[in-house]
């Protein structure tokens, strides 16, 4: 065995076909984690509980997605990835029907920190996109499937709006395992086999893990960057509900939820950002990307009584945030192609525990705060992106980076 573990790699094709299999594998199953955002009013009124205590549904969801990240991420070099992903589609399926039968806020809990372990298919959908992709183009396949993955949160808080709103939120739980097993059913046809990347045993990936971010510094760059942005992205979104509810706007959770919608302009973008990922430096994209993110928390703050600005600052934030994750994961997949679902388990565990972060700061800060604490929140998350992108600017920052992508090279 090699110190690294590595096995020679599958000699698979990523065909069109393949390529848009797994972009709508990976937007149908990571709908799962946002079902909940835009009926969190409506399930505090069916528990009797607060907006910040129901607002914790959310933040359970988003720790058991970082919980299966670590857990069930990195088999995705070990084990084979077809039986591997059908298992995960048939627990989640299961979770769903935990959290559309839940019975109390304990149970909710619960069964939504099960749904976040178990919708961890689409950070393996993501490497093995990369791993079947030719170099020059490993960009552009991860910005497709990513694509997939952005149009899958956005829709999520439509169709859940739209469908919980109408018939009730415990509905649209049940539509939602219903079609996790339909979806099992079809990539379980369409996926085709793979072979593991590598020999490590399940307990030397796991201490690998530890390994991997003391051996790269754009690993620990590209997670501390994903955090921050997922901060202000889930406090956002976590708050969204409950601000629109009131004054000035008073819209329902059909309406609502058609606000992840407009978002979709920032999903579209996804693969002409991947190309240019494969074109440009990532790391300067991030610094402007991050930009954009700023310019949309301004927009939300000042100007978030006015519909244009809330527009507006989505397109822009989803853009950002979105764009900024697919130059993290086209640097961190080329440090280490033995070790791709391991470098996404360290980038996405760090990534979402940031989410679960931004989740309850979101709900504290609506309930202390209002509006312009869950603003002051989110942009105070960029500026911390910003902040380390900076940092990781220096020369002596540059100079380290440089040495891990040459001894990667």
């Amino acid at each position: 065995m090699t110190n690294t573990g590595a096995l020679a790699a599958p000699a698979l094709r990523l065909s069109k076909g393949l390529l848009l299999t797994m972009a709508f594998a990976t937007g149908m199953t990571v709908a799962n984690l946002y079902y909940n955002q835009p009926l969190l009013a409506d399930i505090s009124r069916s528990f009797g509980v607060s907006p910040d205590a129901a607002g914790l549904i959310s933040t359970f969801t988003q720790i058991g997605y970082a919980l299966g990240l670590v857990l069930f991420v990195p088999l995705g070099d070990i084990k084979e990835r077809r039986s591997l992903i059908t298992a995960l589609l048939a627990l989640v399926s299961l979770s769903l029907v935990g959290v559309a039968t839940a019975q109390s806020l304990a149970w909710m809990y619960a069964a939504s920190l099960a749904v976040g372990m178990t919708t961890i298919v689409p950070q393996i959908m993501i490497p093995l996109s990369a791993e079947f992709a030719a170099p020059e183009e490993r960009g552009k396949a991860i910005g497709i499937v990513s694509s997939g993955l952005l149009m899958g949160i956005l829709s999520a808080r439509a169709v859940s709006g739209l469908i919980g709103g109408t018939w009730g939120w415990r509905i649209m739980f049940w539509i939602a395992a219903a079609a996790m097993l339909a979806l099992l059913v079809l990539l379980r046809l369409l996926l085709p086999r793979s072979r593991p990347v590598s020999d490590l045993r399940y307990g030397q990936l796991l201490m690998s893990l530890g390994t991997l971010v003391r051996k790269y510094s754009i690993l620990r760059e590209s997670a501390l960057i994903g955090a921050a942005n997922f901060v202000g992205f889930s406090a956002f979104w976590t708050s969204l509900s409950f601000y629109l509810e009131g004054e000035p706007y008073f819209y329902s959770s059909q309406i609502a939820g058609l606000f992840g919608l407009i978002g979709v302009a920032g999903a579209a973008g996804a693969p002409i950002l991947g190309r240019l990922a494969d074109r440009l430096s990532p790391k300067r994209m991030i610094g402007m990307l991050t930009l954009l993110s700023m310019v949309a928390f301004i927009c939300f703050g000042l100007f978030g009584v006015y519909l244009w600005a809330l527009i507006v600052g989505i397109i822009l934030m989803d853009l950002g945030v979105q764009g900024t994750q697919i130059s993290n994961q086209t640097r961190i997949y080329a440090l280490e192609p033995s070790a791709r679902s391991r470098l996404n388990t360290v980038q996405m565990f760090i990534t979402f525990t940031g989410g679960a972060i931004g989740s309850t700061l979101g709900s504290f800060a609506w309930k202390e705060w209002g509006w312009t604490g869950v603003c002051l929140t989110g942009g105070s998350a960029i500026t911390l992106t910003l902040i380390v992108w900076l940092v990781h600017r220096s020369p002596k920052a540059a100079r380290a980076a440089a040495n891990a992508e040459s001894k990667a090279g």
